[in-house]
């Protein structure tokens, strides 16, 4: 029997056994799905690397900057349609899960493809504020013209991942960027230097895996549960507003990385293509070492918002603690990992001496920002699941512009290292006071619970 065939999860399951057990579960799952894809990431700037011309692994590098933007449009879609599944499935009312999934991935589609069409149109002034020149941003250019049409299929692909998780079936979820992910890595190679197409061919292959993510996921969401149902102008009036109501501050806090991305970026490309280069090796680095934490922030949600659509302020308060706990060990180790191979990571990539000079700099020093930034990223599902994603829009953004902005300019004075260093501290300031919030915001739920049933 394959494994689409085997009995789907109970739904709801999230509300029983230990919290704990389904952020290990939920979250490893689907880090196996997140890694295929940050390992073909990786993979795709080696390849492009081996052709010895740093400037093309900076056009990617901007290229990345820019799909950023497009990408986080997309969870921001994918975490309503997600968040507001959960809760119709927690409190057991699965006809109402299945409609306002389907209005969600009719949303995700549309805004998905309105906003490929839009970065298109601006792409030129995008490039020109990241400071690509000459050679490196036709490549950017090329790259972009390529993949952002595509982004119809990776904001429907995602979305199908997401309800997947609402589902608690994060074996099925992983599918999805696993395939995807699979089907990158065998294409890359073949298009870069079977058919010498170079960075275009990498771009190229990047379209056919969101090709493959849209038929994984519906795959398992149509066939396998039967979740979606016929669209209706009646279900869109109901629950496209519930919907706008998350996706909208959803999507503005996680446009506030691609914006804290570029302003880094902005700030170190003054010390040369060394730092650009160093800077898109880190970009590929990052979800590799810590891809684990953004599954943690993908799958906690659906257990908090399960239990919150049961009324277990307990079990919600219990998975914020388990998820926290798991965040923090798992980045300190991770960081001291990085430490251990800061001099083996820029020698895989052929990086020049000043090159590996910065990024054995952020191993050592920058990847201590990434402590704080998972407990951001655990707060912030559990503001987007609960009811609360303004919370989630405003740390997000201000960590974007209050601590990274102003701290990178003020740590520049000391040169490349000196913008790493100073993320430390702006990200950490967020980071413990996001949780501080985070935890306020359960109580001041669970008390108006309780006195809707006096």
């Amino acid at each position: 029997m394959s494994e689409f065939a085997k009995q789907p999860p109970q739904e709801g399951r999230l509300v029983q056994g230990s919290t704990m057990r389904h952020v290990i579960e939920m979250t490893f799952a689907g880090s196996v799905g997140l890694f295929a894809i940050f390992i073909v990431d990786f993979l795709s700037l080696f390849y492009v690397s081996l052709l010895r011309d740093e400037r093309l692994t900076a056009g990617v590098g901007y290229a990345t900057t820019v799909l950023f933007f497009a990408i986080s449009i997309n969870v921001g879609l994918m975490i309503a349609a997600s968040a507001i599944t959960a809760r119709f499935l927690g409190a057991g009312e699965k006809d109402k899960a299945g409609r306002v999934a389907t209005v969600g991935l009719l949303i995700s589609g549309l805004i998905g493809l309105l906003s490929a069409i839009l970065m298109l149109a601006l792409l030129g002034p995008a490039l020109d504020i990241l400071g690509a020149e000459g050679e490196t941003r036709n490549v950017a250019t090329r790259f972009l013209w390529i993949v952002l049409p595509s982004n119809v299929l990776m904001a429907v692909g995602m979305s199908l991942s997401g309800l997947l998780r609402a589902l608690g079936d994060a074996r099925r979820a992983m599918y999805v960027t696993l395939f995807g992910g699979l089907s990158t890595a065998v294409l890359d190679p073949l298009f870069i230097f079977g058919f010498g197409m170079g960075t275009d061919g990498a771009a190229i292959a990047t379209v056919f895996s969101r090709l493959v993510f849209c038929i994984v996921g519906w795959r398992s969401v149509v066939g396998v549960y039967h979740l979606l149902r016929t669209p209706s102008v009646e279900d869109i009036a109901a629950f496209a507003p519930g919907l706008f109501h998350v996706a909208v501050p959803a999507v503005l806090t996680n446009l506030a990385s691609p914006v804290a991305n570029a302003a880094v970026l902005s700030a170190v490309r003054q010390f040369g293509h060394e730092a650009v280069t160093a800077s898109t090796i880190i970009d590929r680095v990052v979800p590799l070492a810590f891809g684990v934490i953004f599954a943690l922030s993908g799958s906690v949600g659906p257990i908090l918002a399960q239990n919150l659509g049961a009324g277990r302020f307990d079990r919600v308060r219990q998975t914020m603690r388990d998820a926290l706990l798991f965040a923090m060990l798992y980045c300190v180790v991770i960081w001291i990992v990085l430490a251990l191979g800061r001099n083996s990571i820029p020698a895989i990539f052929g990086a020049s001496e000043k090159t590996s000079a910065f990024v054995a700099w952020f191993c050592v020093v920058g990847a201590g920002a990434w402590v704080f930034n998972g407990l951001l990223f655990v707060s912030n599902a559990a503001f987007n699941n609960l009811g609360y994603p303004i919370y989630a829009m405003l740390f997000n953004w201000g960590r974007a512009l209050i601590g990274t902005i102003p701290f990178a300019m003020v740590g520049a004075r000391w040169g490349y290292e000196g913008v790493l260093a100073s993320l430390v501290a702006g990200w950490g300031i967020f980071g413990v006071a996001s949780v501080v919030v985070a935890f306020r915001a359960i109580s001041t739920l669970e008390r108006k619970n309780a006195q809707a049933s006096t």
